[in-house]
């Protein structure tokens, strides 16, 4: 069995920065770590493996600094990591990065499973993965918190949905998105960081992928953010202190004649 896991390198959640004239994330100079909610795919693929066997890829598209996440996914127990990186690829909306990847994951061959993480903490739009099912034209099972089991040639799954969970049946291959309930990430000992430090990884441009370059980049995205405003705060409250029985007393009066003011008790 071949697993490939897409996983994406973001900046720590506290540092995100935006460009107020292009729209994208400025990533020069931020700390980078794999995606979180990537962690849980990677550790879905890793239970696969060690319980029926399998090779699993772990693949990547960003710049080059972004090999340091595919170490990360070798230390863990990925068996290869490739490297998307070229600067035709700069400015890829979701569309844009799921044809990319999608392209690159043909060239890898046979593969029976995707597993993508649920969404991006950068972006938060969980496209991703649907646009990898599609483009590759795959069955796509979104919202995945457990593997129920391989039967009939595929695989029954349970995935959350609005009111509970259901359990349905996909053959093979096909791509899931997974949410945080369905494993716990583990942690790389510190013979297999080593072992990654050496690893070699693969890396390729647009020219080593059958790729349509109009499909890539900021002008091959059909999305784009437009405007960027901080939000602003238009409430104003009002602050009552109250330290003694008296005060007490009087923000009481003036919370009872505020909701009577604004009708909210008559």
């Amino acid at each position: 069995m071949q697993i490939v896991v897409p996983i994406k390198q973001v900046p720590e959640t506290d540092q995100v920065r935006m460009d107020p004239e292009t729209g994208t994330m400025i990533r020069r100079g931020l700390s980078a770590i794999i995606n979180p909610l990537d962690l849980y795919a990677l550790e879905t693929a890793l239970q696969i493996k060690e319980t029926r066997g399998a090779s699993i890829i772990a693949i990547s598209m960003g710049p080059r600094l972004a090999e340091k996440a595919l170490r990360e996914a070798i230390a863990l127990g990925c068996d290869q990591g490739v490297l998307l990186t070229d600067g035709r690829f700069a400015g890829s909306d979701t569309w844009a990065t799921a044809y990319t990847l999608a392209q690159a994951i043909r060239k890898l061959g046979p593969v029976d499973l995707v597993i993508c993480g649920e969404r991006a903490t950068d972006g938060d739009t969980g496209q991703v993965g649907p646009g990898i099912a599609s483009f590759l034209d795959l069955p796509l099972a979104t919202y995945v918190d457990r593997l129920q089991g391989f039967e009939d040639g595929g695989l029954h799954i349970r995935r959350m949905v609005e009111n509970g969970s259901e359990v349905v049946w996909t053959s093979l291959p096909a791509v899931l998105t997974v949410v945080k309930d369905i494993a716990h990430p583990r942690f790389p000992t510190l013979r297999q960081k080593l072992w990654a430090k050496q690893s070699e990884i693969k890396t390729w441009d647009m020219d080593d992928l059958d790729i349509d370059e109009t499909n890539l980049g900021l002008n091959g995205s059909p999305t784009r953010v437009v405007k960027i405003e901080k939000s602003k705060l238009s409430r104003q409250g009002e602050l009552i202190q109250a330290f003694t029985p008296e005060d007490i007393d009087r923000a009481a009066d003036r919370i009872i004649s505020y909701l009577h003011e604004h009708h909210f008790i008559d």
